[in-house]
C-alpha cells in the first residue's frame, strides 16, 4: 500500500476548512527505490483461500470493521456491505448514494461512514437511518459504541451523536497545528473512556459529555514550518487491557495506560501506518518497509526484519504465532512473531492491499484497491 501523504489544512478565520494535496510527499522518494527481492516462498505455514467476494474500487482510508463473525467494508463509489467471515456470504449491501471518504464504523447492528460531501451516514442492517451534514471532512472511520456514533473530524473535533435519532449530543473542538493528515486517525473505546488521537496526543474523553479526562503526549511538534511540525497519530493501535500503543506520523511509537492517562514509554520511529501487537510485542512498519518489534514492557527493539523493504506495506496484524502484512503487489506476507523470519505468503488479485488485515472467526480478511475481498484460513 502506498503511503498517503495528502494533508488537510484548517483555516478557522476565513474559510473554515479546505484540502491541501501534497501528492506523494516523502513517499515519492521511496517509490523510486527498488522493492526488496522476494526469496522463494518458505511455505512453513499452511494457509488456504476460503472465499472471495467483491465491492467497488477503494481509494480512501478504509477500516475493515470486525464484529463477531462479520466484517463490514465499503468502496469509494458508496457501497457499504457486511459479510460472514466464515463463509464469505453477504449479510447485506447498500449504496449510500455518494462517494465515501471514511469508514466503516460498526457495532454489529449500526454501520457508519462519512461521505466526501461531508455527510455522516448511519445504517441499521443496511437500511439508512439518518445522515448529518458535518462542518469538516472526516477521514477516520466513525466509532459506533454504546448506542452512540462518535466522529473524529479533520478540524480535530470529536462529536457524539445518538445512533438511533442522529441527535447531536456533544462536540469537543481542540485546535492544534494547522495541518492534519488526510488519513485515518485514532478513535476507540477503552472501558468507560473514549480515546482519541488529537495532534500528537492520546486524549481520554468522557463519552457522556465530551469532557477531557487526561492527555498523554506521544510526539510534540518540531521544525520550522507546518509540514515539519505535523505530528498526528495514525489509525491502527495495539491494545492490551488498559494499555494502548499508537504511532505518531513519522515521529514515534508509544504506549499509554488509559486507566491513569500516563505515558509508559515512547521511542523514535519513522512510519506512517498503524501498529498492532500482543502481550509481548508491539509491531510496526517503518517508512522504508522495515518491520519492527518493540518490547511492550519498555519499548526496546526485540528484532527488525528488512526482507520487505520498499514494498509499501500495510499496518501489521498478529495472527497466532505470525505477523501478517499486505503489500502494494497484492501479496500477504506471514512472518514469525518471534524473529520476523518468513513463514509463507499468499496472493490476492495483484492490486495493492488497501487496509490492515483483520481477523474474524479464525479467518484473515484482506481487501484490495480493486475491491477484492479475500478470506484466508491458517491451517
Amino acid at each position: 500500500m502506498k503511503f498517503d501523504f495528502l494533508l488537510t489544512a484548517a483555516n478557522r478565520v476565513a474559510l473554515g476548512f479546505f484540502v491541501l494535496g501534497l501528492l506523494g510527499g516523502c513517499s515519492s522518494g521511496l517509490d523510486k527505490l527498488r522493492p526488496a527481492e522476494l526469496a522463494p516462498n518458505a511455505g512453513l505455514l499452511g494457509v488456504r483461500l476460503a472465499w472471495t467476494s467483491k465491492v467497488g474500487a477503494i481509494d480512501f482510508p478504509l477500516d475493515v470493521k470486525v464484529n463477531g463473525n462479520t466484517v463490514a467494508v465499503a468502496s469509494s463509489d458508496g457501497v457499504v456491505a457486511s459479510f460472514d467471515a466464515r463463509t464469505g456470504a453477504q449479510a447485506w449491501r447498500t449504496n449510500v448514494g455518494a462517494q465515501i471518504a471514511a469508514g466503516v464504523g460498526s457495532d454489529g447492528r449500526f454501520a457508519a461512514v462519512v461521505t466526501r460531501g461531508n455527510e455522516l451516514v448511519v445504517l441499521d442492517a443496511g437500511r439508512e437511518m439518518w445522515r448529518e451534514k458535518l462542518p469538516a471532512q472526516g477521514f477516520t472511520a466513525p466509532l459506533v459504541a454504546g448506542g452512540r456514533v462518535f466522529l473524529l473530524a479533520g478540524d480535530r473535533s470529536v462529536t457524539a451523536f445518538d445512533a438511533q435519532s442522529g441527535r447531536k449530543l456533544w462536540n469537543q473542538l481542540r485546535p492544534g497545528e494547522s495541518l492534519v493528515l488526510r488519513q485515518s486517525g485514532v478513535l476507540l473505546a477503552v472501558g468507560d473512556t473514549l480515546v482519541a488521537g488529537l495532534s500528537g496526543r492520546l486524549v481520554g474523553l468522557n463519552p457522556s459529555n465530551g469532557s477531557i479526562r487526561w492527555e498523554a503526549p506521544i510526539a510534540s511538534p518540531r521544525g520550522t514550518n507546518d509540514i515539519e511540525r505535523l505530528v498526528d497519530l495514525v489509525g491502527g493501535v495495539s491494545r492490551e487491557g488498559d494499555v494502548v500503543c499508537a504511532r505518531a506520523f513519522q515521529a514515534a511509537v508509544g504506549c499509554v495506560n488509559t486507566a491513569r492517562g500516563t505515558l509508559l514509554w515512547v521511542k523514535p520511529a519513522s512510519g506512517s501506518v498503524g501498529v498492532h501487537g500482543d502481550d509481548k510485542y508491539v509491531f510496526g512498519v517503518e517508512g522504508d518497509g522495515k518491520l519492527v518489534a518493540w518490547r511492550r514492557t519498555d519499548g526496546e527493539r526485540a528484532w527488525v526484519s528488512e526482507r520487505l523493504r520498499y514494498r509499501n506495506l500495510t499496518a501489521p496484524l498478529v495472527v497466532g504465532r505470525s505477523v501478517a502484512v499486505g503489500d502494494d503487489a497484492g501479496l500477504v506476507h506471514w512472518l514469525s512473531r518471534e524473529d520476523g523470519s518468513a513463514l509463507t505468503r499468499v496472493a490476492t488479485d495483484g492490486s495493492a492491499i488497501v487496509a490492515a488485515p483483520v481477523l474474524a472467526a479464525g479467518t484473515l480478511v484482506v481487501v484490495t484497491h480493486s475491491g477484492g475481498i479475500f478470506g484466508f484460513k491458517p491451517e
